[in-house]
């Protein structure tokens, strides 16, 4: 994962994300990466999973 912190009080899962940080353009180019679990990724000791992109125009 980069820039992306999950956490699990009770059933409410937390996800924090940096929005100051950048990880360089997208594969098209049209936008810039700030935060992405590359795919889809267990919460932690649940048997949810989440996946997120989070990124900014160019």
């Amino acid at each position: 994962m980069k820039n992306v912190h999950l956490s699990v009080e009770g059933n409410i899962l937390t996800i924090k994300v940096d929005l100051s940080k950048e990880f360089g353009p997208s594969a098209s180019g049209k936008t810039v990466i700030i935060a992405s679990t590359e795919g889809n990724v267990s919460v932690p000791d649940r048997e949810e999973k989440v996946g997120l992109n989070v990124y900014r125009k160019k």
